[in-house]
């Protein structure tokens, strides 16, 4: 495995580790799931409150409702997919931004 592919995965793992992370946080503050229906209140204090976390938080939500909807609503191969690809996705986008922001910290 080449340099950067391992540099890749360690990101990939990162981002979902931050997005469960957060997840189980907001739920262990709230007890209340955190959904990306917390959005649609409107424009209100809480509803911008939400935006870091459901960013930071994202791909773990997409899986969490993905694979309890495949298997409550039995969704299709493809569906199931694409959001994995999704989520995966922004999970390696939002490690690099974590990344690039604890180097500059540290740096």
């Amino acid at each position: 495995m080449s340099p950067q592919s391992l540099q890749m995965f360690l990101t990939l793992a990162l981002g979902f580790a931050v997005a469960g992370l957060c997840s189980a946080g907001y739920q262990l503050a709230t007890s209340k799931l955190p959904s990306l229906g917390q959005l649609t209140t409107g424009p209100s204090p809480k509803a911008f409150a939400a935006v870091p976390l459901l960013i930071l938080a994202a791909p773990f939500l997409i899986m969490r409702n993905t694979l309890m909807g495949e298997h409550e609503q039995g969704r299709r191969f493809q569906f199931v997919f694409m959001a994995t690809m999704i989520a995966g996705f922004w999970s390696l986008m939002s490690g690099m931004v974590l990344v690039r922001a604890v180097s500059l910290f540290i740096a």
